[in-house]
């Protein structure tokens, strides 16, 4: 962790989870801000547009504009727009398909050129899993806008838009293009936005895959933490240890100073 000057940090799970806040996080991001630490907020969300987490952070009594936070979503729109894609089908749940029309896509049932796919919920049914399929089988791309297991709902552990992904994937014989963590495109974008390099930077996570060993493999610290989802077996099956494991983002601002005095 020498020589970190900016951070990229998860939100479900570390700096809330289960709908509540995580105790000590809003002190642990007012005191990043009062060391000059420049930070993005990288969730793999995809239930909500990034002015809706902006405003559930404001509820919480956390003040983020929605510019800092980057999601799935968001690196989807970018990089369908570049490949001059005006339609696509969505198969989600929530507000996020605000974040596609205010990039200027349609989103539509029929005539789409491509088919993105997030955590659904009970919109997981086979009525629209079979419709994706039969996109996909006519030769329509599939972007994931993740690949997550599960995730903390606030009754516990609930899948995640991953298993879903990997029948669509399965059925089809397609390998969807991934959007969010841990694709490493999705982190640069947020790393390019504070005009850092992956080698300055640390991204702090609850989940051991997407967000430590995606990190890392893209060049970042990865620091896990003891909230949310984490699992002590997750952490036993990645091929390197998390550069730190802390308790919650709560302890982060003591971990920073600790390795600055080294």
């Amino acid at each position: 962790m020498t020589g970190i000057r900016g951070l990229l940090i998860d939100l479900d799970g570390v700096v809330y989870t289960g709908g509540m806040q995580v105790p000590g996080a809003n002190e642990a991001i007012s005191w990043l801000e009062s060391e000059g630490y420049p930070f993005r907020f990288v969730s793999n969300t995809t239930r909500k547009s990034r002015r809706s987490l902006s405003q559930r952070l404001n509820g919480m009594g956390i003040s983020i504009p929605p510019s800092l936070i980057f999601t799935p979503a968001i690196a989807a729109a970018a990089l369908v727009r570049r490949r001059g894609i005006s339609k696509v089908s969505l198969l989600t749940t929530g507000d996020v398909h605000h974040d596609f029309e205010e990039a200027g896509l349609q989103v539509v049932r029929e005539g789409a050129e491509m088919v993105v796919v997030g955590d659904a919920g009970d919109a997981f049914t086979y009525h629209a899993m079979n419709a994706a399929f039969r996109l996909i089988l006519g030769g329509v791309p599939l972007i994931a806008l993740e690949k997550d297991r599960y995730w903390m709902d606030t009754d516990g552990l609930s899948l995640s838009a991953g298993p879903f992904v990997a029948a669509l994937e399965y059925a089809t014989g397609t390998e969807a293009e991934l959007a969010g963590k841990p694709s490493a495109a999705f982190f640069r974008m947020a790393l390019d936005s504070m005009g850092l390099t992956p080698g300055e930077c640390a991204m702090i996570g609850d989940d051991a895959e997407s967000d430590v060993r995606g990190a890392m493999n893209a060049g970042m610290s990865g620091v896990l933490v003891k909230t949310g989802k984490f699992r002590a077996d997750a952490v036993s099956r990645l091929e390197r240890p998390p550069t730190a494991i802390l308790p919650s983002i709560a302890a982060l601002p003591g971990y920073l100073q600790q390795q600055a005095d080294r």
